[in-house]
């Protein structure tokens, strides 16, 4: 097979075959036809997904000049020339379905790279490269991680970027592949999206079909996620902007349903769209709403793909209905009663009996969960986060000064105790402590804010399911497993030490920042970010890292001793140049005296 390097392959397969002709590069952003001949028009690239060693889905969107409807014949060959077809069939595409083709592709060979295309009304599609999955173990499997993007938060450049990667075998998107709000002034990123000239279409909120496609087609004519798309295969879960934001099982916190009708409705609607629009292998032809599934490596990596969204997720907890409306004071007892409630659900019972057989079955040396949120502990001191009186709210800033000064005493008063010296401001100030410290920890409200508890800085994330969480642990540790989990959701990139509630090591996150969507240097815009992530891992014990500031995506590289997490960010998604950078390279070792991350 002729080699052929990653770009000029991008190159190939967003301007050959026809392409310009069939108005790829057109701009159209509401999934109408542009094409002004006669000939059917594929205007939104091409794409795979979910790989396995024989098999792999194939998408197109091939839209007919005239009629409802449109036979579609596909191709995968084993060169770029297409002399060696090695497998290939027919579909039929109309309105029913907005003239999407998802078809899976078998009689493939185990761990090879194929070439596909599309063809309709004698009009060829770009060309696509995907990949099967191993049938033995290699030496080594590479993994891009991706989340959150906001087409009118920025640029798609961290797609680009990872197209330009030539050894990854697929490409794991943990969900928002796009959002559900509305252009009004006020709503989120949209002020963002009109700077740019990235406005969403169509112009309200998604809430009918049409609604969801119209904006999954204007995502789809990005030449940067075509061109990812078309470069290797993608492995999908939806998270909550698929839907609505904040979704649960039977809601949503965007969703109100006396002005916006049944929220099965709307999300049946969004659940339709995504299967259409996106290359994912049906699971069950009676329920759309089962997507969890796995794919192995060989015996080197088994992959778990997990819904923490929309089949087993009880309702969100608030913290507004924990604090009292004329005190302020914040209900501790009934909030951590309602947080210990073993019935709580966050993946379903179904769910989770399902993934203790795929992890009781398997044999790889790792076991990935790949899924929508946070997973480890992250607990912040209340203050920080309600506005729960008599202790008051402070800002980060405000806070790390005041954790610092009365660090810096118990260091000192146990240094001065040791050596029988009196605790007097004195010896204080002759041992380090300065003058500024010393009245901080002598004001009754900063003893106040100390004193204050740890609790969850999102309700939406595990730490809202601390029971589910400690099932899935409990289950893992039982069967003995390595385990990797990637999340996504915060917009913000960490890593984390998995540890149960009597801190016994499970296993390791990697989280990936996000596409476009903006993290905390949004909502923290007067905190210096690497003083921010220095102080949340002084509050956080098991967090090893965080970059609450930049964009990008998440490469994960496992072999049969470690799997390598290396964080990846773009200087910019508001500016057509950029560039991109490693920033952070972290590993975990294989092994039951393992499961925690490697430290420098």
């Amino acid at each position: 097979m002729p080699s052929i390097d990653r770009r000029n392959f991008i190159r190939h397969a967003i301007l050959g075959s026809g392409v310009l002709a069939s108005g790829l590069l057109s701009g159209c952003n509401d999934g109408s036809a542009t094409a002004s001949s006669k000939a059917a028009s594929f205007t939104h690239g091409v794409a795979s997904g979910d790989p396995l060693t024989d098999r792999v889905i194939l998408w197109a969107r091939a839209v007919p000049a005239s009629g409802n409807s449109l036979n579609v014949t596909w191709e995968v060959a084993s060169d770029t020339a297409f002399s060696t077809i090695v497998s290939k069939g027919e579909a039929n595409t109309d309105a029913s379905r907005d003239y999407t083709v998802n078809v899976d592709a078998s009689g493939l060979t185990a761990g090879t790279d194929y070439y596909y295309r599309f063809t309709a009304d004698n009009v060829v599609s770009p060309v696509g490269k995907t990949r099967t999955l191993p049938q033995t173990s290699p030496d080594e499997v590479k993994l891009a991680v991706l989340c959150c993007a906001n087409y009118p938060a920025g640029f798609f450049h961290v797609y680009a970027e990872v197209a330009k990667h030539n050894d990854l075998f697929a490409a794991l998107h943990l969900g928002d592949y796009l959002y559900e709000y509305s252009t009004d002034i006020g709503q989120y990123e949209a002020a963002e999206g009109i700077k740019l000239g990235r406005v969403s279409v169509p112009a309200n909120e998604l809430l009918t079909l049409a609604d969801y496609r119209q904006r999954y087609a204007q995502y789809r004519s990005d030449p940067d996620l075509q061109a990812l798309h078309a470069t290797l295969p993608f492995i999908c879960i939806w998270d909550d902007h698929e839907v609505a934001n904040n979704t649960w099982k039977d809601g949503a916190e965007n969703h109100t349903p006396a002005t916006e009708g049944d929220f099965s409705l709307r999300r049946a609607a969004a659940v339709k769209a995504w299967r259409e629009w996106l290359p994912v292998r049906e699971q069950d032809a009676t329920n759309p709403l089962l997507i969890y599934r796995s794919f192995d490596f060989g015996t080197l990596l088994s992959l778990h793909m997990l819904d923490t969204r929309l089949v087993g997720r009880d309702k969100q907890l608030d913290y507004a209905n924990y604090i009292d409306p004329i005190t302020s004071t914040f209900d501790a007892s009934t909030f951590n009663a309602n947080m210990a409630d073993p019935t709580r659900q966050l993946m379903g019972t179904e769910q989770t009996a399902w993934l203790q057989g795929q992890l009781a079955a398997s044999t790889a040396t790792w076991q990935l969960l790949g899924q929508q949120i946070l997973m480890g502990k992250m607990y912040l001191p209340l203050p920080l986060l309600t506005p729960a009186m008599p202790n008051p709210t402070v800002s980060f800033a405000q806070y790390g000064v005041i954790a610092t000064a009365f660090t810096t005493y118990k260091t000192l008063s146990a240094q001065l105790t040791a050596a029988g010296t009196p605790l007097t401001p004195a010896n204080l100030l002759a041992a380090g402590m300065t003058a500024a410290q010393l009245t901080i920890v002598n004001d009754p409200t900063n003893q106040a804010i100390i004193a204050a508890p740890n609790i969850p800085y999102n309700l939406d994330a595990w730490d809202g399911y601390t029971v589910a969480r400690e099932t899935l642990f409990s289950m893992a540790r039982l069967l003995d497993k390595n385990l990797l989990v990637v999340s996504g959701d915060s917009h913000n990139a960490w890593a984390n030490d998995l540890q149960d509630k009597d801190g016994n090591p499970i296993g390791v996150e990697f989280a990936t920042s996000s596409i476009t969507s903006p993290g905390f240097e949004e909502y923290l815009p007067n905190m210096k970010p690497a003083e921010l992530a220095a102080n949340l891992m002084q509050w956080i014990p098991t967090l090893a890292y965080a970059n609450t500031s930049q964009r990008g995506y998440l490469v994960l590289s496992v072999t049969a001793t470690e799997a390598k997490a290396n964080w990846y960010f773009v200087s910019s998604v508001k500016t057509n140049t950029y560039t991109a950078t490693l920033e952070k390279s972290l590993t975990t070792l294989a092994g039951a005296g393992q499961r925690k991350l490697v430290r420098s």
